[in-house]
Order: C-alpha cells, then sequence, then structure tokens
C-alpha cells in the first residue's frame, strides 16, 4: 500500500509538473496573441479580415499580386509583396486559390482565382462576418433606433 501511495504521488507530482508547465505555456501563448505591443496586435487583429478580402476578390474575378496590394490600401490596408505573395501562396496550397499566368497590361502576370474550395470557405467566412457584424452593431441599432 505504502508503494501505491508513493505512485500515486509521483504520478501526482508528474501531474501537477505537467498541469503547472501547460499553464505557464498557455498564459504565454495568450501573453503572446493579445498583449503584444498595440502595432502587431492591430494587424494580427486584422490579418483575417485581409485574408477573406483576398479571397473575395480571388472568388470575384481573378487577382494578382501588386493589384491586391492596391486594393487592400484602398481600403486603409498597408500590405507589402514580402506579406501578400506569402499569404496567396498558402492560399494556393490549401487549396482556396488556384493560379495560372495571364498578360495584364503588357505584363505577365500570376493570376489567382479562387477555386471551389475557396468559394465554399468564402460564403462559410461572410455568414460569420455578417453574424459578427450584427453583433457588433446592435447595441448602436438599440440606442440610435
Amino acid at each position: 500500500m505504502l508503494a501505491s501511495a508513493v505512485a500515486d504521488k509521483s504520478i501526482l507530482s508528474v501531474s501537477d509538473k505537467d498541469t503547472t508547465s501547460l499553464a505557464s505555456e498557455e498564459s504565454r501563448s495568450f501573453y503572446n496573441r493579445v498583449m503584444k505591443p498595440p502595432g502587431k496586435g492591430i494587424k494580427d487583429l486584422y490579418s483575417g479580415l485581409i485574408r477573406i478580402h483576398v479571397l473575395h476578390h480571388a472568388c470575384e474575378e481573378g487577382i494578382f499580386g501588386l493589384g491586391i496590394i492596391q486594393e487592400l490600401r484602398r481600403h486603409g490596408y498597408r500590405i507589402g509583396p514580402g506579406t501578400i505573395y506569402p499569404l496567396l501562396h498558402g492560399m494556393e496550397s490549401r487549396g482556396l486559390v488556384r493560379s495560372s499566368f495571364a498578360w495584364i497590361n503588357g505584363r505577365r502576370r500570376k493570376v489567382y482565382y479562387g477555386t471551389s474550395a475557396g468559394r465554399r470557405v468564402l460564403a462559410e467566412a461572410k455568414r460569420k462576418v455578417r453574424e459578427l457584424a450584427n453583433e457588433i452593431f446592435e447595441h448602436d441599432r438599440k440606442k440610435h433606433p
């Protein structure tokens, strides 16, 4: 019985250590996600909106890097080639967009088009954005009917 009590304590000890370690990892992860300097936190906050925006345009008409950079700037996002091209390549590797080359204004461009999977993801994202927007602005509607 003593051996099992000691064994139980060592298991408990390991579990406590694992829990403490996990808790501190979760705290660090939370801190890194939420408590970053304001500029970085804002970028993280907007990154999903930017991805939805890019996917929307890819599904609507097809996009190329510089064109979508200019479109996003029109909406107040400051995105450069070092951000947009990895984003597009990642979307392509996940099957949300496909690419082909086309001549646009005398230049050969890699154009990205939404796939059927991309359109499904976009439809779901639109539902979620609509739900969020309704929730966010519900207070305003109640306050100012």
